[in-house]
């Protein structure tokens, strides 16, 4: 099925544009370049006979049942650290697995951190490069950038299916090289670096419809050998207006070094 729904996209401009999170220093306070909100047809992967594969698509979605019931419990991280670490060791062939960032996201005004409502992927090339220094160190990351390494994003729902702002892809296949826009990240402690989407009607959208909280998707965020990287977003989207459960999701980034081929999603 396909539906009509809304999206943020960057917009190409003469000169270099950033996000500053936690501005000011006040913890969820984020400042934005200009975005174009730009209506979209999405293809619902659930009832698709074509599925999502990590291999070509840079995502897939799979049902992965946790044994975390409560995210806001201190004790939680380690057994959903191992939990996600054998999910990657069996979808993509990761042999090693580094979960360096939770980010639980509501959709409530209040939240210190809300669905990320722009068009993007995680890091850009430079960025990803710093950030492997910034979790490993000179030494080990020039060890780990000999071979093949990569950054994969882990999402799930939490609590409640998702009835609205889903989690949305674009097909990399779909996906222009002048389409990117390099976008600085400004943080009080340091500087990244993502990629912003600008909007082309070609982009193939694609989410998976009332994701419960035993589903994942596992994206590619970056990888060194240039599997597709996904520009992805929360959509503006309700599947049913009588319910009125609050959009809550856990996204999981994750640092990966591979010794064989990514597997089919």
């Amino acid at each position: 099925m396909t539906q009509s729904a809304t999206v943020n996209y960057h917009i190409h401009k003469p000169f270099r544009q950033a996000f500053e999170i936690d501005a000011g220093g006040a913890t969820g306070q984020l400042v934005s370049p200009e975005l174009a909100a730009t209506q979209i047809p999405l293809h619902d992967e659930r009832d698709s006979d074509t599925k999502a594969e990590f291999a070509t698509d840079g995502f897939a979605f799979a049902h992965v049942p946790t044994a975390v019931t409560d995210f806001d419990w201190d004790g939680w991280q380690a057994a959903y650290d191992s939990e996600l670490t054998t999910l990657l060791r069996r979808e993509i062939g990761a042999s090693d697995v580094i979960i360096f960032d939770h980010t639980l996201r509501v959709d409530d005004p209040t939240a210190t951190r809300r669905p990320a409502r722009n068009v993007h992927s995680d890091y850009s090339p430079e960025g990803a490069k710093q950030r492997l220094v910034d979790i490993l160190g000179p030494a080990t990351a020039a060890e780990w950038a000999a071979g093949h390494y990569a950054f994969v994003n882990v999402w799930r729902p939490v609590d409640n299916p998702i009835n609205s702002a889903p989690l949305g892809f674009v097909r990399p296949a779909s996906v222009a090289s002048r389409d990117w826009i390099e976008i600085d990240l400004i943080y009080p402690d340091r500087t990244g670096q993502i990629l912003g989407l600008a909007a082309n009607p070609a982009h193939d959208w694609v989410y998976r419809s009332r994701m419960t909280p035993d589903e994942v998707v596992f994206f590619n965020i970056y990888d060194k050998q240039g599997h597709p990287f996904v520009g992805h977003s929360a959509v503006d989207l309700v599947e049913d207006p009588a319910i009125t459960t609050c959009r809550k999701s856990i996204e999981s980034r994750t640092l990966v070094r591979l010794s064989a081929p990514h597997a089919a999603g």
